[in-house]
């Protein structure tokens, strides 16, 4: 291995119902397309190094999906973007690359921000919701898994809950019918916390049911700065480390990691 790069990429539109399975094959699809130079597992079976973090559900929408790829050779990470993102289908865009040049990607993606539009919902009965949420200590919920039905609080895990006005959302477009913004955001722990749980515990406490389904979309994943209250930007540091590095020493990098596989 040469060269590790982290890529973020989007859900949007009607991809917003791609599996992460099928994105998966999608992506592995791209890469050849793109002959990048991808290093392998070992095995009978080798598989191309790539490590995904944090998939969104199934039939939500994000701006914010990342994932780590291993190279043989050195690519320039712009470049790379590009072709990723020109081998695969619109709505799954490639809008970020930088070189990895950091430890602990992963322990970064503390939270998500997540925008859920309710249609056919009023704001002020979305607010009224929200407010009995926020206020409740704990929230049960139940969802099914794998292992059968599972209770779990909902509150503890969320940082924050509040419903917004209905224009300048980042979510599907507007209707002429009544509709409520709501923004969270919450922390990664386990078991998971989802915006549906989220919606489940709104119903829970304040009978707040949507007449249709959440159009949900996550607008950030990252780092959750307890001073600020906001999810930061997990790719900065690694933008920071080659701003950083000296010119000769960023472009010696890879040849000198070349060598020493050889």
């Amino acid at each position: 291995m040469v060269q590790r790069i982290r890529l973020r990429y989007t859900k949007r539109g009607r991809l917003r119902f791609t599996s992460h399975r099928d994105f998966q094959r999608a992506f592995e699809r791209a890469l050849r397309r793109a002959e990048v130079p991808m290093a392998y597992s070992a095995g009978f079976t080798p598989h191309p190094k790539v490590s995904y973090a944090n998939a969104a559900p199934t039939g939500t929408g994000s701006e914010a999906e990342y994932l780590e790829i291993a190279l043989t050779a050195p690519r320039d990470p712009e470049r790379l973007r590009v072709q990723l993102d020109e081998s695969l289908p619109t709505g799954l865009d490639v809008v970020e690359a930088v070189e990895a040049r950091t430890p602990g990607f992963a322990e970064r993606l503390t939270a998500s921000v997540w925008e859920l539009r309710l249609d056919g919902v009023d704001p002020a009965e979305a607010a009224r919701a929200v407010a009995a949420f926020n206020g409740a200590e704990t929230v049960e919920v139940q969802r099914l898994t794998k292992n059968g039905m599972r209770t779990f609080d909902a509150r503890s895990a969320v940082v924050n809950l509040e419903s917004l006005p209905a224009q300048g959302s980042a979510a599907d477009g507007p209707t002429d019918r009544p509709c409520a913004i709501l923004r969270l955001v919450v922390r990664h722990v386990t078991p998971a916390v989802r915006p549906d749980d989220v919606l489940s515990g709104l119903r829970a406490v304040a009978d707040l049911a949507p007449p249709v389904p959440a159009a949900v979309t996550r607008l950030a994943q990252g780092l959750f700065d307890e001073e600020t209250g906001t999810v930061t930007d997990p790719l900065a540091p690694d933008r920071e480390a080659v701003g950083a590095a000296p010119a000769d020493a960023v472009g010696a990098a890879a040849p000198a990691a070349a060598k020493a596989q050889a």
